[in-house]
């Protein structure tokens, strides 16, 4: 991956579309003094250049080097004014702001009653979408007019403005309690990964519980249950809560699909509540439901209503592919899942400002272990060091522990035995600074470091001795988060049956998919 730094103003010219670009020439041009003008230049060089360069816009005479930040800034803001105006951007909560500002111009003139006029079709309109925090500013301004100047009104409305802006406070409080612990939740899931001992669990659990607001879940509107499952959704991932993490993903998702028309104004939380619901299944070994889900989402994400933005065609390339990668986890099916790694690639590159390192490292992770289970140990290794080679990016700790242990495993299967010494000493160094070296990995280190002492004919029963010692730590709560990134049993059962792991895999798929889901509880009503 490249670290050049990349100029904010040439990665937006670069993200428009053929239609944005002429929308703006347009823009531009309404005005005929425009037409000469340094930033139109600036843009239509920017436009041409294949990557930024600061000495060729100097060399151009457009603009002089102490002047440029400023052009720059100029062009961005008007950039961004365009795309404004563009009908393609017009969300519900454009739309709100935009009354909002008519109504604040026309405060501004005097006009009250048609700015109070205009505030109150507004509000009503903020209140219907759920968009709370224009809402209460709403109300403010409502406040502001009816208090400075008399329209006749002030009898009926001060109880009722006071009333609403009590209500709207409340409710933004908690709104934005439930979001700030959802917020700090992720975060220590994307820079630790799950609960490894009792402590941590202890932790993660007191720490959930003290900021959780406490709630009348009955009177929380959508927004205020969105956050309250997605709260819920993070705390179960970090304590290994699997069950509980499906049971709310899948509120999260129904509560959107039994109110379509919030699909349309919240379509990141749509796409994300699908994503963790898939995730969640995935983990639980559920690949009916997984299917059925991923049906579902590409059902509503094709439909006519469904907004179209770079934003979320990078979002729906993430969550798809990398769903599409689970699918072939579940199933065995690395063959075929190798045909969507050229797709990954290319999505990768295109969507690069718009998906964060963490989740690019973790396609890598995902195409290596594809590989690893196709048996193309090469090229495993390749997607692998993209991963700890990588030392510019904090990234979650789970991730670089057992990118280096499959590293490992398959070097040994690919016969590098030359460079496995080192990467044995290299990742057991790395466990050991990072605290994480659990029994799975000592037991796992301890067998590949012995493997130049064992006879061929000895091979067998070694593997059968290490399934053994292994297959106890299955369902322990902490040690299994190691079989949760690195299938090993599966792994070592191939070497014992002498078959690919994609037959042990797809058997066990098979079996699974024959057994009563009886683990699979139905859905409570009441989740409080």
């Amino acid at each position: 991956m490249t670290n050049e730094q990349k100029d904010n103003l040439f990665v937006l010219i670069k993200s428009l579309t053929k239609s944005e670009k002429r929308q703006f020439t347009l823009y531009v041009g309404r005005m005929d003094s425009n037409e000469n003008s340094k930033f139109l230049s600036l843009f239509q060089l920017l436009d041409k250049m294949k990557r930024y360069d600061e000495k060729i816009i100097l060399k151009k005479g457009i603009v002089t080097k102490q002047q440029l930040s400023n052009l720059k800034a100029h062009l961005y803001k008007q950039i961004l004014i365009s795309l404004r105006m563009n009908p393609m951007h017009k969300n519900i909560r454009i739309q709100i702001r935009e009354q909002l500002d008519f109504a604040t111009i026309l405060y501004q003139k005097g006009l009250y009653k048609q700015s109070l006029k205009v505030l109150e079709k507004v509000k009503l309109l903020a209140l219907k979408h759920e968009e709370k925090y224009v809402a209460y500013d709403i109300v403010e301004l409502e406040k502001v007019i009816e208090s400075q100047y008399i329209t006749r009104s002030l009898s009926n409305r001060t109880d009722t403005l006071i009333t609403e802006a009590e209500a709207l406070r409340n409710q933004n409080n908690l709104a934005t309690q439930l979001s700030n612990l959802s917020l700090q939740l992720y975060e220590r899931l994307i820079k630790a990964g799950y609960a490894k001992s009792d402590q941590e669990f202890r932790e993660i659990t007191q720490f959930f519980y003290e900021k959780l607001p406490k709630i009348d879940y009955d009177g929380l509107g959508f927004r205020e249950k969105l956050w309250y499952y997605k709260a819920h959704v993070w705390y179960s991932f970090l304590t290994q809560d699997f069950l509980s993490t499906y049971r709310y993903a899948s509120k999260w998702v129904e509560m959107f699909e039994e109110s379509p028309a919030m699909i349309s104004i919240h379509p990141v939380f749509y796409l994300k509540g699908n994503n963790y619901l898939m995730e969640s299944l995935a983990l639980i070994k559920y690949p009916s439901k997984f299917k059925e889900t991923l049906k579902q989402l590409g059902y509503w994400t094709q439909h006519a209503s469904f907004p179209k933005n770079d934003n979320l065609k990078a979002l729906r390339f993430q969550f798809y592919y990398s769903n599409q990668l689970n699918v072939h986890f579940l199933e065995g099916s690395f063959e075929e899942g190798l045909i969507l790694i050229p797709e990954i690639k290319k999505g990768i590159r295109d969507y690069s400002n718009q998906i964060d390192p963490h989740h690019i490292m973790m396609f890598y992770y995902k195409m290596a272990c594809i590989y690893f289970g196709a048996e193309d140990y090469e090229n495993c290794i390749v997607f692998l060091d993209k991963i700890i080679s990588n030392k510019s990016l904090k990234m979650r700790e789970d991730l670089l522990c057992f990118s280096r242990v499959l590293n490992i495993f398959a070097h040994y299967e690919a016969g590098f035995d030359y460079h496995l010494e080192s990467h044995l000493r290299e990742t057991y160094k790395f466990l050991i600074k990072m605290n994480d070296l659990h029994e799975v990995q000592k037991a796992m280190i301890r067998f590949v470091r012995g493997l130049g002492d064992i006879y061929p004919h000895e091979l067998k029963t070694a593997f059968e001795a290490l399934y053994k010692e292994l297959q106890q730590y299955e369902n322990d709560p902490y040690e299994r988060r190691s079989f949760l990134y690195l299938d090993i049993l599966s792994w070592l059962e191939s070497k014992i049956k002498n078959v690919p792991i994609a037959k042990v895999i797809r058997d066990k798929a098979a079996t699974l998919n024959r057994k009563e889901r009886s683990s699979i509880v139905p859905l409570s009503p009441d989740l409080k």
